[in-house]
């Protein structure tokens, strides 16, 4: 356990986290975020912190009841906050045992409330009244303000995985699109190809891209389900070429009058629906 807390230590020194134990609450909240940007601007950070919090969670659950735990034990619920609020921030990450129940820990914390009231995880990135939507401008004004890049470049990487995969529901192939941009970025930031302000940029950048795809369909005269199956349509140039824009977007709203008509919510009939839509 001792040997685990020592690599631990190691990985986040020179940070100091004094005030997890001494702070107010607000102060101890905003040690998680500079915790986060000190692990994420080492070479493969996240991951081998990672590692280094789950070898000493269990190795500190097998001595808890040791004078030795007790003596980190602070210690071990900072390195665990920390890890826990960037798994948080990782959308594809499948959580390991001990990293959910770090996750509860710091949730009932008194660490992360204030006069009773649980601090919203944007409030302790540094969003003091976060609207959490990735396509208003004010919210991504003040991601590109925050102190913490690393962290900011983090929290917008999820933001905008989390935004795709709803989109991939509605509207395949903008999400798709999107999501190759995406995958491209973020490849070059972490093969350090481009900074973490050139990322943060970039990511914001394709947030507007996002917003500007949304605004297109209302431009257009398209509903939402319209401007899915005109994106299908025109994913094909020759169909672009043949038809043009105004022939498309008639067939779209064709296409969705038609499908409508075929629905049904009568199970048994299901694969006969699918045929005949």
């Amino acid at each position: 356990m001792l040997e685990k807390h020592g690599i631990a230590c190691d990985l986040i020194y020179p940070f100091n986290w004094d005030k997890w134990t001494t702070g107010k609450p607000a102060e101890r909240l905003a040690l998680i975020p500079a915790g986060q940007e000190h692990i994420l601007e080492q070479a493969d950070g996240k991951k081998r912190w990672a590692q280094a919090v789950i070898e000493l969670s269990r190795a500190f659950a097998l001595c808890a009841a040791s004078d030795e735990a007790a003596e980190i034990r602070d210690d071990v619920s900072f390195f665990q906050a920390v890890q826990a609020a960037l798994n948080k921030q990782s959308s594809t990450n499948r959580k390991t045992p001990e990293q959910i129940a770090a996750a509860i820990r710091q949730l009932v914390s008194k660490a992360i409330t204030t006069e009773g009231q649980v601090i919203d995880v944007f409030t302790a990135a540094g969003l003091p009244k976060p609207d959490i939507s990735i396509l208003r401008d004010q919210f991504l004004a003040e991601v590109r303000g925050l102190r913490h890049k690393n962290v900011a470049a983090e929290l917008l990487e999820k933001l905008l995985k989390d935004e795709l995969k709803v989109r991939s529901k509605r509207n395949l192939v903008q999400s798709q699109f999107f999501g190759e941009k995406l995958k491209m970025t973020l490849n070059a930031y972490h093969n350090r190809a481009i900074s973490t302000m050139q990322v943060i940029e970039e990511l914001i950048k394709l947030a507007n891209d996002l917003a500007a795809a949304t605004k297109r369909g209302e431009d257009m005269g398209l509903t939402d389900d319209e401007i899915a199956f005109y994106d299908a349509l025109a994913a094909n140039d020759s169909a672009v070429t043949a038809m043009g824009d105004t022939k498309l977007k008639v067939i779209a709203a064709e296409l969705i009058t038609q499908v409508k008509k075929s629905v049904t919510i009568d199970r048994i009939l299901r694969e006969n629906a699918c045929a005949k839509i």
